[in-house]
């Protein structure tokens, strides 16, 4: 599988997450019907579904997923929760990401 389709696939899966548990942060957190909490879990399972789709095993894939999500989540405070980060979690952020290109990506012999 080539990198920019296992990206394409880590993306996808990192908006599923966080806009599943976001649903759920919702209805829990802000009052939103039960349907908006549903809605949530429903799209929680097709993370887990779209995570099995990269060429890795489990444990790799999930760990370098965590760097995805961190940089993910970052962005989605910002846009969403209109929450600028600071220069911590955009430091963190990128050594989260620098991780996961060297946990999926690096060359093995």
């Amino acid at each position: 599988m080539d990198i920019v389709k296992s990206i394409g696939l880590f993306l996808l899966a990192g908006l599923c997450e966080i806009g599943g548990g976001y649903l759920v942060w919702l209805w829990l957190r802000e009052g939103k019907t039960i349907w908006v909490g549903l809605l949530g879990g429903v799209i929680l399972v097709l993370y887990g579904i779209v995570a099995t789709l990269q060429p890795a095993n489990f444990g790799q894939v999930y760990a370098a997923y965590g760097g995805i999500f961190i940089i993910m989540a970052i962005f989605w405070g910002w846009i969403v929760d209109k929450k600028t980060p600071d220069r911590f979690e955009l430091i963190g952020g990128v050594v989260a990401l620098i991780g996961m290109l060297i946990i999926m990506y690096f060359p093995r012999r």
